[in-house]
């Protein structure tokens, strides 16, 4: 859905309207890298990566995860894939309509196997995160071997408020010597 970006608030915007339910139910894995090789193809940055964060195995999608893996290689990409989950699995929200939103323990159906061939094609590194802390730990080790410097170009779009005071100080000033002169005069 968002474009590659260091804007991390335009990230943060996107995150915050997806829900539950947005697209088809199921995991499209050689989809997503295919997807991620194509927005990465024309970067000139020496460590191209992509980071594959799933709980699920591939079961939607015209294209096989092998296959994509084997495009990003051949781009130069590599992919690490996280396996997240817990092994008792996770709840699911479900609109049950006599009960109303309920939630129910969908099992982990989780193909390590075909992540740990992503990452061997492609040069990545599998990992397994079965909790929120360990996922931070894996993106700092991911962060800490995939370092490329980038320059980046900001703008700063600048808007004078100054008239916004100025004018009413301006008057304020006015009404002063006005009234020093007249209503409020001083008798020395």
């Amino acid at each position: 859905q968002c474009p590659i970006t260091l804007d991390y608030g335009v990230l943060l915007s996107f995150l915050d309207r997806l829900e539950i339910g947005m697209i088809k139910d199921g995991t499209a894995i050689g989809m997503g890298i295919a997807s991620s090789v194509n927005r990465l193809k024309k970067s000139k940055a020496k460590s191209k990566i992509i980071i594959l964060l799933t709980d699920g195995r591939n079961n939607t999608g015209k294209i096989d995860p092998e296959t994509a893996a084997n495009l990003a290689r051949s781009m130069g990409i590599k992919i690490y894939t996280i396996g997240a989950g817990r092994p008792e699995g996770s709840l699911l929200p479900v609109d049950d309509p006599f009960f109303g939103k309920r939630y129910i323990r969908v099992p982990l159906d989780l193909d390590e196997e075909i992540l740990t061939k992503i990452a061997d094609i492609s040069g990545g590194l599998y990992f397994r995160a079965e909790s929120e802390i360990k996922l931070k730990e894996i993106y700092k080790k991911i962060s800490e071997m995939e370092k490329t410097k980038i320059e980046v170009k900001e703008y700063t779009n600048y808007s004078e408020l100054f008239t916004y005071f100025a004018f009413p100080g301006i008057i304020l000033i006015l009404l002063e010597l006005i009234l020093s002169n007249t209503l409020f005069r001083k008798i020395p």
